[in-house]
């Protein structure tokens, strides 16, 4: 048998003192910026340690004060919801590539609710766990930003809006009050005047922002048999919720979903009950994917770059980090991209 490797041994400040011929605490002095070496001295350390391959401790930078190297997401929502969810594994992933560049790690956790969330900010940040958060799913009534202001932790809102009370706090957003209103008119233009919107969890700012939004459409165009109803963003909600709505005594000729499982989900169930899609009802999925394109009728979706919604967000949050101020940067609205789950009313 071969002989058993030894582990890698990371290069240590002793080892670099010894390679440059000065004590441990000249290493140490010129790796952190204080005064005790002289500029000959910092530089010819600083040389030796990057031929050594030499990084900073995690642990030391924590227990020092200086930071973790790490950044937190906390996601309160059903965790048998998230496995299936589209756009929070390609906004991770965006997050995620962004943080491999500054060799920073991501901390995530699922929890129950906001308080849980709260309650895990309050123990990374008296654990000195992350330097930061990105923050998902905004409420109408968040306690979040204020508490992440309290603590001092860096933070980037994705998918709130310009937060006037927390102005520390940075923001990346997208304009569902925009798309909703282009699902809508392009919807109407087809003939379509009851329309349902299967919505997602109550009290999240974009699921309020798309309900606020519908009716606004519906009022402007003198729509009376247009709803919303709300939901946990699963399969099973939403083909409950779609079964309901078609059995009742004037169903809706077209339903809009707020994830592409669900509208997936609504669109089987409508076919089990005997409607026909599109010639019965049309249905639009607000985020595509793939789920969108393994069906048939494949799905019209409102499709948006969520990895690099997911990348924007991450580097605001580095920007953060390293000093800047916090900003608020919008991305571009979602497009409807028709494809053969909608059409026209029969006889317009």
């Amino acid at each position: 048998m071969p002989a058993k490797r030894s582990p890698a041994r990371r290069p240590t400040m002793k080892d670099i003192a010894r390679r440059a011929g000065v004590s441990e605490s000249a290493v140490s002095f010129a790796l952190n910026d204080l005064p005790g070496v002289s500029e000959i001295t910092r530089d010819r350390v600083r040389r030796v340690a990057e031929q050594l391959g030499w990084r900073p401790s995690t642990a030391a930078r924590a227990l020092s004060g200086e930071g973790a190297a790490t950044v937190g997401l906390v996601v309160a929502r059903p965790a048998d919801t998230l496995g299936v969810d589209s756009f929070f594994l390609q906004l991770i992933s965006g997050i995620q590539e962004v943080l491999a560049e500054r060799h920073l790690g991501l901390l995530f956790q699922v929890v129950e609710d906001v308080d849980d969330e709260c309650a895990v900010y309050r123990r990374w940040w008296a654990e000195h766990r992350v330097d930061g958060v990105l923050v998902v799913d905004p409420r109408t009534d968040d306690p979040r930003p204020g508490l992440l202001e309290e603590l001092g932790l860096p933070a980037v809102v994705i998918g709130g809006v310009p937060d006037a009370e927390h102005p520390g706090m940075s923001t990346v957003w997208a304009d569902d009050a925009g798309a909703m209103a282009s699902v809508v008119g392009e919807l109407y233009a087809l003939g379509h005047r009851r329309i349902a919107h299967i919505a997602g969890l109550p009290g999240l700012a974009h699921t309020e922002r798309r309900i606020r939004a519908l009716r606004a459409e519906a009022e402007r165009r003198g729509l009376s048999e247009v709803r919303s109803l709300t939901t946990d963003y699963s399969d099973s909600e939403g083909a409950a919720v779609t079964r309901r709505v078609l059995e009742s005594g004037a169903p809706p000729t077209a339903l809009i979903y707020d994830n592409d499982v669900m509208a997936v989900a609504g669109a089987a169930a409508a076919t089990e009950l005997g409607f026909l899609v599109p010639r019965d009802v049309s249905v639009v999925a607000w985020e595509d994917s793939a789920l969108c394109r393994m069906v048939r009728p494949w799905l019209s979706a409102l499709s948006r770059d969520t990895l690099e919604f997911g990348r924007t967000a991450a580097r605001e949050l580095t920007a953060l980090l390293d000093g800047g101020p916090a900003r608020t940067v919008q991305v571009p609205v979602p497009r409807l991209i028709g494809r053969e789950s909608t059409g026209a009313v029969a006889g317009v």
